[in-house]
């Protein structure tokens, strides 16, 4: 059974920096795309960030230049550094893989990480 495992998150002040981690365990024969995906009260779960195996990168608009998306092939992990953060990016973040375990590639998710910015 394949597990994705998130870590990080917090409370920060605005224009702070904050890192995400996800690893992914489990009887994983490979993992596509990783990224992380947000979820702010009362709106619909929104895409951050995603990375293909191959490091190509795709950002939303809101994040660009502020948070950077990179993994670990050899460690089916996948990470999210955040910097100049602000009270928007107040969200549980969700950590997503495309897994290739037992049979066809799979969607996973992590259980969700808190990540406050206070002003």
């Amino acid at each position: 059974q394949v597990q994705l495992v998130e870590s990080g998150g917090g409370l920060v002040q605005a224009g702070g920096s904050l890192g995400l981690s996800c690893a992914a365990s489990g009887s994983i024969f490979s993992s596509n795309a990783m990224g992380w995906y947000r979820q702010a009260p009362g709106k619909q779960r929104e895409l951050v960030a995603t990375i293909t195996r191959g490091g190509r990168t795709n950002y939303a608009d809101s994040v660009k230049g502020r948070f950077t998306v990179s993994r670990d092939n050899t460690k089916n992990t996948v990470y999210l550094q955040m910097s100049n953060l602000k009270p928007e990016d107040t969200a549980v973040y969700y950590c997503y893989a495309e897994i290739i375990a037992r049979g066809p590639a799979s969607d996973y998710w992590g259980q969700g990480t808190q990540v406050t910015v206070s002003s």
